[in-house]
């Protein structure tokens, strides 16, 4: 007797888990293509060798769909910007694609550049394309837009949603106006084709998968896996107890030596979800490290990620919009963590977004001591460096790895990236080749991190040193205290930064603050280390 093939067994979704997983894997697939060709395509060593971009798919509502492993703090913004872009344009045609950077509608700090297209199959909206790139210099203040500015006005080129492309064809007077506003016209035009180069390949890759499963089998899918990472999440968060817990986190000010703003967070677990309530956190800053609603929600979405993908066993769940369904997040207009016009927020994306990590993963570990590793690094050792040369204008930026802090039966890796970053650094020949600049010295900062069973990982320790006239910016944490440690561990080493002058004279930066290089001079930064665990 011929024995009956065996039927794939059907999740709670409804469909097989074969086809969860297939189809998981083919929409990252899609956002990791568009993710190498906006790298091999760019033109910016930013984008091209430090990775500072994200690309994300989201469904027919503007929900997020799939994404690729890039930037924590993009990703988890994204979905705000998908929403402008269709509040804009609620009926978006076929080859029009959407251009913001305007952190009160939508975007996280302006050299942040996001692109969202609309993917159409047989006249139906499929879902959205989108990309968003850290691009190098978007006027401002200070070369690379990151000044220490006191209003958005001083940060750059603010640009509300906009059609950059309108059926295919490009806004011409629209790119000469963003280009015209860089430092570096001509990197600038280069990075935004490379963006439009990725939207190509997602839209491509998407209509193909349109014509091997169809329209009705996509969609069903789409519901499916925003209802199965819904069920991860609600899953991993019944491990935390049920209650009520507070923590509190500080940002220094902007010479590191005191308190700029109070974080205060009041984490709610119930059989319904989690709740984390930030209102109670100070009003906005006179400073730049204000952060808009949407870098709160990356930070605690990334929180409550990582606490799903660390209790999901050897399953790697899909991530998307379902994700975010157990989890309420609560903030104040008006406060530090929900910045409103026309505040400066230029360090709320790369700064702040560090601090609300440090601020949720505390309020875990309230509700459950031990459960989380010891604070890393808490910065992303903002440097931005620029000036004119005989061939044009510059502008170089560079996020520097720090220490991780150690875990419960891990040690903390040293000098690396950390929590809401994911770059890579610029490679010594690239910089070099790119800019008239010397690395000076790239090294281990022994002994920077915290003591411990397992101890914190320890930061680094840079110089470059300038080839001609430019200006200085930092805009960093952890200066006046490092990272903290957990359950017995000591604290990691705070972070410093000088100028060495080519006469010798030795002059102390701020945590944040700027100056001048003239040819000789050197900038030596050392990134705190992470604090020990045990």
């Amino acid at each position: 007797m011929k024995a009956e093939p065996t039927k794939p067994a059907r999740t709670a979704e409804g469909v097989s888990a074969t086809d969860l997983s297939v189809f998981h894997h083919l929409y990252s697939s899609i956002a990791d293509e568009m993710g190498a060709v906006l790298a091999r395509t760019a033109y910016s060593p930013n984008i091209k060798e430090r990775k500072d971009f994200s690309c994300a798919l989201f469904d027919d509502q503007g929900r997020l769909l799939a994404q690729a492993a890039h930037i924590p703090v993009h990703l988890g913004a994204m979905p705000r910007s998908v929403a402008a872009a269709r509040n804009a344009f609620p009926k978006m045609d076929a080859g029009d694609v959407v251009m913001l950077n305007d952190p009160f509608e939508g975007g996280t700090h302006l050299p942040d550049v996001t692109l969202v297209s609309s993917v159409f199959s047989s006249g139906d909206c499929m879902g959205y394309t989108a990309t968003r790139a850290h691009h190098a210099d978007v006027g401002g203040m200070t070369p690379g837009s990151l000044p220490n500015s006191r209003s958005i006005h001083q940060e750059g080129l603010r640009i509300p949603p906009v059609r950059l492309v309108r059926g295919g064809e490009m806004e011409e007077d629209l790119m000469r106006i963003f280009c015209a506003n860089s430092r570096n016209p001509g990197e600038r035009r280069g990075d935004m084709r490379a963006q439009l180069h990725a939207h190509h390949v997602g839209e491509t890759r998407w209509l193909e998968l349109v014509e091997r499963a169809g329209d009705g089998k996509l969609r069903q899918m789409n519901e499916a896996l925003m209802r199965y990472a819904d069920r991860r999440m609600r899953a991993a968060l019944s491990r935390l107890p049920r209650g009520r817990w507070s923590f509190e986190e500080e940002i220094e000010d902007e010479a590191g030596t005191g308190v700029a703003a109070v974080l205060r967070g009041t984490l709610t677990v119930s059989d319904a979800g989690v709740c984390v309530d930030v209102r109670g956190s100070d009003d906005m800053v006179p400073g730049s490290l204000n952060a808009v609603r949407a870098i709160t929600e990356s930070a605690v979405y990334y929180v409550f990620l990582c606490w799903m993908c660390r209790n999901s066993g050897n399953a790697s769940p899909p991530i998307n919009g379902g994700c975010f369904r157990s989890i309420e997040l609560q903030t104040r207009p008006g406060s530090v963590l929900d910045a409103q016009w026309p505040a400066a927020v230029a360090g709320g994306n790369v700064e702040t977004s560090q601090r609300v990590v440090d601020l949720v993963l505390g309020l875990l570990n309230e509700a459950l001591p031990g459960s989380v590793p010891a604070q890393s690094q808490g910065t992303m050792n903002n440097v931005t460096l620029g000036g004119r040369t005989p061939e044009g204008g510059f502008a170089y930026y560079e996020t520097l790895g720090g220490g991780a802090g150690g875990g419960p039966g891990v040690p903390g890796a040293s000098a690396v990236q950390t929590h809401m970053t994911n770059t890579l650094n610029t490679p010594v020949e690239a910089l070099e080749f790119a800019y008239p600049l010397r690395v000076r010295r790239l090294e281990i900062r022994r002994d920077s991190g915290g003591a411990g069973a397992f101890p914190g990982g320890d930061g680094l320790v840079r110089e470059w040193e300038a080839l001609s006239p430019m200006e200085v910016t930092v805009l960093t944490e952890r200066r006046r205290t490092g990272p903290k440690g957990s359950s017995g561990g000591s604290a990691g080493k705070p972070g410093r930064q000088e100028i060495r002058t080519a006469s010798g004279e030795i002059l102390t930066l701020p945590g944040k603050g700027g100056g001048h290089l003239s040819p000789g001079d050197i900038l030596r930064v050392e990134t705190p280390g992470g604090g020990g665990f045990g």
